[in-house]
């Protein structure tokens, strides 16, 4: 009776213990996959300052294209590790707006007392996106007319002082229904939670 007990003891220890390992497996792909996309959302937001006098480039960044996949996989390296993890080869990879990482733990999902789990690893799978909250309408392209010179007016011989010329503001930046205005030469953009939301999906 107590060798029976012990064994299911023993049973209930290496479930226990499996089931911890898989939970945290999961939290580490989960962690490594919003990394990512995270990462992600802040290269957009540093690119876009890049361009900020080109209007005509503004698309690719509202609508979350513009970015270094392999910094953002890094990232989410970096995640996995911090919960005894490590992504496996390939296992991080750009989808729909986002990535989906694959990960294993470092630790087993038994030990040495029950026999086979020693060296089995728990993975796990999650993906996140980089979704736009934001929508862009570029300006019209537009060519001021060239005044025509003054007939009745006569040359004094002096310099004219030239006019201060007002800043050009950048409009049609619509985010969560709020309109921007951006001024290319002291440019100013909403913070990267406007501009995109990071979220894990539900697809694994």
């Amino acid at each position: 009776m107590i060798a029976g007990l012990l064994f299911l003891a023993l049973v209930y220890f290496a479930v226990g213990q499996a089931a911890m390992t898989r939970n945290g497996a999961q939290t580490a792909a989960d962690s490594a996959a919003l990394a990512a996309a995270q990462d992600a959302r802040s290269q957009l937001r540093e690119g876009w300052f890049e361009v900020i006098g080109d209007p005509a480039q503004w698309q690719r960044f509202v609508r979350g294209e513009e970015y270094a996949v392999g910094r953002a996989c890094r990232s989410a390296g970096e995640f996995a590790a911090l919960n005894d993890a490590e992504l496996l080869p390939g296992g991080c990879a750009p989808s729909d707006l986002g990535f989906t990482v694959t990960v294993r733990t470092r630790g087993t999902v038994g030990d040495s007392i029950v026999p086979g789990t020693d060296g089995q690893h728990a993975t796990a799978t999650a993906s996140a996106v980089v979704e736009p909250l934001c929508t862009f309408d570029p300006p019209e392209p537009t060519s001021a007319p060239t005044p025509d010179p003054d007939p009745s007016s006569t040359p004094s011989g002096e310099p004219e002082e030239p006019e201060e010329e007002e800043p050009v503001l950048i409009s049609g930046l619509t985010c969560d229904g709020e309109t921007w205005e951006i001024d290319p030469e002291d440019p100013v953009l909403p913070g990267v939670e406007d501009l995109f939301r990071v979220r894990l999906t539900d697809d694994e």
